[in-house]
């Protein structure tokens, strides 16, 4: 597997290769870690002009709190993520499913930006954005603009992210010290990929579910919140009863995808049982 030709360009900083995306008169792409684009490029599956290195440019691995929401750079790996000190402490539900992505090499070699960027639906990262109500931080000719995590997100391999633009970060919503958080996913035994992985955040005040965000990867083209599942747990308790009936309406605001390793009905099964397995987790419930 060769990719076609190209031109290899690297980046000193985001202004500059946001010209060179200008300049490839739409045939340019970005490079850091290169998971996802080079695969691609060698099944012909996409075949740039040229490849624009961004992985040198400095400030794009920070990682900072803000108010409510933590921050982090676009080049950060998975591994600084899942090992970072401040992403343990304040969103140990990233930090979990960063450990979860691909094998050793693709944590680290891969990174935040390219892999939300790329928008795999079988990508982990997604449900955490949703989960977490991110925000993506986005540069362009015209200036910085931000994307929430519902409207980033537009069809398998599609986002938001208009031509000619950098993403230099995400930042994530600090849940309240009362809430929990868990990542559960089937995994593809072939890829790692997500045929099913769900992120759930749980906030429980006097006893009852006060505030709670699931959402659901893998299952069809998009990533999606699981709203009916917040509906019909927010103002009861995390009881292993109530989680068992509410993760039946886990596949209600979805498109479950049918191939060849996984049907509709199966994934749409897949849904309801992780939904319920990171509830239970959450909760401190053994299955």
């Amino acid at each position: 597997m060769i990719p076609s030709a190209f031109a290899y360009e690297r980046a000193s900083s985001v202004q500059e290769a946001i010209e060179l995306l200008r300049a490839s008169d739409g045939e340019g792409k970005l490079i850091a870690g290169g998971h996802s684009l080079l695969p691609m490029m060698k099944l012909r599956l996409t075949s740039p002009g040229t490849l624009i290195d961004i992985s040198g440019i400095e400030g794009l691995r920070a990682v900072k709190v803000t108010g409510d929401r933590l921050s982090v750079g676009a080049l950060l790996t998975h591994y600084q993520i899942m090992t970072n000190p401040l992403v343990r402490e304040r969103l140990p539900i990233l930090a979990e499913t960063a450990s979860q992505i691909g094998d050793l090499q693709v944590r680290n070699r891969g990174t935040i930006g390219g892999n939300l960027a790329h928008a795999d639906p079988a990508s982990d990262l997604p449900a955490v954005a949703l989960a977490l109500d991110a925000q993506f931080q986005v540069m362009s000719a015209q200036g910085t603009e931000t994307f929430s995590s519902e409207d980033f997100f537009l069809g398998p391999l599609i986002t938001a992210l208009p031509e000619n633009s950098v993403l230099t970060s995400v930042s994530f919503h600090i849940p309240s010290a009362h809430a929990r958080g868990a990542y559960e996913k089937f995994a593809h035994p072939a890829s790692g990929y997500a045929v099913v992985g769900v992120a759930a955040v749980v906030t429980v005040s006097d006893g009852v579910v006060e505030d709670i965000r699931v959402a659901i990867t893998g299952a069809g083209d998009m990533p999606y919140r699981a709203q009916a599942v917040e509906e019909a747990l927010t103002g009861k308790p995390l009881t292993r009863e109530h989680i068992a009936a509410a993760a039946m309406f886990a596949a209600k605001d979805g498109m479950m995808a049918d191939d060849l390793f996984a049907s509709a009905q199966y994934r749409a099964h897949l849904c309801s049982v992780y939904v319920k397995r990171a509830l239970l987790r959450v909760a401190g419930l053994n299955e």
